[in-house]
This record gives C-alpha cells, structure tokens and sequence, in this order.
C-alpha cells in the first residue's frame, strides 16, 4: 500500500507535524509514503476530487492498494490511517475514531485550521 499526503508544505505547523511523523516512523512505512505540496502549480488536485479550499482546511491522503484501486481520504478518517502506521500513535488512532471524540476533534481541528489560514492572510 503506497500513500500520498497532499499538505501544506507553507505552513509551519504542517511541516513540523510532517517532520515528527517521518521520526516516528520506521524506515520501511515511510518509503511507501510521498509528501506533496498542495501549493505546487505541477499538482492537479482536482483530478482526485479534491476542491483546493478543501486541501487547504483539510488533510488529504491518497491510498494506492496492492489491487490498484484508489482510495481518497480526509480529514481525521487521513490521520487515522498515518496514525495506525506508528506504533507509539496507535493508541491516540484509536481514541480519535471513537464516536464521541471524532465529531469535536473534528470541530477544534477545523477552528484551529481556519484561525491558523485567516493570520496568515491566505483565506
């Protein structure tokens, strides 16, 4: 299984959490996922869906599976699966996908986003 994550490589906090994940991770799980910027002009978003708003506000990944289908994921459904791929992050994995912590999560996190996008001026 390849994934690709679509981040903001303009934005520090998303490079630092890129940066953290690439440590965590062994070797072997980390070859078999590419980083993108959604900020690069070569990168056509709309061909998997993605709205550029959308890339902007949300985490996106792209899952490749052995069968060749694709699968487009967002938002805490992308961090999940990179969560599970961790070993120390597995148990944090699990307590997001619980059913009353997934809807605020998902609230704080689109606050915190939308708070992050407006200082800088880019939405």
């Amino acid at each position: 299984m390849k994934i690709s994550v679509f981040y903001d490589a303009v934005c520090p906090s998303c490079i630092k959490i890129r940066e953290q994940y690439c440590r965590l991770s062994d070797v072997s799980k980390t070859e078999n996922v590419e980083w993108l910027d959604i900020n690069s002009k070569n990168l056509d978003l709309s061909q998997y869906g993605i709205e550029p708003l959308k890339a902007l506000t949300e985490l996106h990944i792209k899952i490749e599976h052995e069968d060749g289908s694709v699968e487009i994921l967002s938002e805490l459904d992308a961090y999940i699966v990179l969560m599970q791929r961790i070993t120390l992050l597995k148990p944090l994995a699990i307590i997001i996908a619980l059913p009353f912590v997934r809807p605020l999560l998902s609230k704080f996190y689109a606050l915190w986003v939308h708070r992050r996008l407006k200082a800088q001026g880019r939405i």
